[in-house]
């Protein structure tokens, strides 16, 4: 017969084993004073039935060392397919990812959207019903997180308000060329990391739902973006497929659109995830890279070699978004 002595041993050892085999995570409610990170409240005004009243969007600073002022990323997330998976996406703390642009002298702003994670509160950008999918109004709502986050970031004492870049996965991208529309002051370029919107790997891999309608909202965007747009996607993408990534690409073009296309190789198992696994740093880092030196919009900062730290120290959980 097994002695509660005994079995508490057992389920002891059996936790301490869970915990050495449970992927490292990097808790939200943990500040990495090494990347100067600091969690703060974004106002934005926003309207209803009763008339406009102001919300805070809960968002995420950081900086590389010194005191700046450093041209400022502002990373935008995706949406996950299941509403109910929204609260997961936290703070959207993908270090060893802010750590990239860390190392190449930017300051990173991760603002959390209206309905998502840490802000929490009402969804905005619904797009209606998949077959009459209407992506206009959920663009703007979008964009208006991003021009209140791009407002204040500008003020704070470390960063460049005359150099901002938008960088956006899924959503997130979509999100980017909807805010760069608005033609905000101190945008200098956007990079859309496989960026959309009605994408479901479960569903409909690979081929989202009002394809149409989002090439008509992309060119009618593409008619007032101004700075040169980074648009990379992926081979295997089961959100959005390649063809619809080019028949995007064409309608931004068309509408007056400057910019470069980028469709990498298969990436694991979907492609979508390729910026948000570690494992994919070292693909779009290249691109990224090519694109800044192309449109002269490197910093000065110091180099990768000296200000790099070491790999591995964190790592997120990756939730599929879109």
């Amino acid at each position: 017969m097994m002695t509660p002595i005994l079995l508490l041993r057992i389920v002891a050892a059996a936790w301490f084993f869970a915990a050495l085999c449970r992927p490292a995570v990097a808790d939200d409610n943990e500040l990495i004073s090494e990347l100067n990170e600091e969690v703060v409240q974004i106002p934005v005004t926003v309207g209803s039935a009763t008339g406009q009243h102001a919300v805070s969007l809960t968002a995420t600073t950081f900086h590389p060392k010194g005191n700046g002022p450093f041209p400022l990323i502002v990373l935008s997330h995706g949406n996950p397919p299941n509403a109910a998976d929204r609260p997961a996406i936290g703070r959207f703390r993908r270090i060893p990812q802010v750590k990239e642009f860390l190392n190449r002298g930017f300051a990173v702003l991760v603002p959390i959207r209206r309905g998502y994670g840490a802000t929490g509160g009402n969804y905005a950008e619904s797009y209606a019903r998949c077959d009459y999918a209407s992506f206009t109004q959920a663009g703007a709502e979008a964009a208006r997180d991003l021009i209140a986050s791009i407002d204040f970031a500008k003020k704070l004492p470390f960063v460049n308000p005359a150099a901002v870049i938008l960088v956006g996965q899924s959503a997130g991208g979509f999100a980017s060329l909807a805010a760069a529309s608005l033609k905000p002051a101190g945008l200098i370029a956007v990079v859309n990391f496989s960026g959309g919107r009605g994408g479901d790997p479960q569903k409909h891999p690979g081929v989202p739902c009002g394809a149409r309608g989002m090439a008509e909202t992309i060119g009618k965007f593409g008619e007032t973006i101004d700075v040169p747009v980074l648009w990379h996607y992926v081979e295997n993408d089961l959100f959005f497929g390649p063809e619809y990534a080019k028949l995007w690409f064409a309608a931004f073009e068309k509408s007056g659109g400057k910019g470069v296309l980028v469709i990498q190789p298969a990436f694991g198992k979907n492609g979508h995830s390729l910026f948000t696994t570690d494992s994919g740093i070292a693909i779009w880092t290249v691109q990224f890279d090519k694109f800044l030196k192309e449109n002269r919009l490197v910093p000065h900062q110091t180099s990768l070699s000296a200000n790099r730290m070491a790999a591995g120290e964190r790592k997120d959980d990756v939730l599929a978004v879109q």
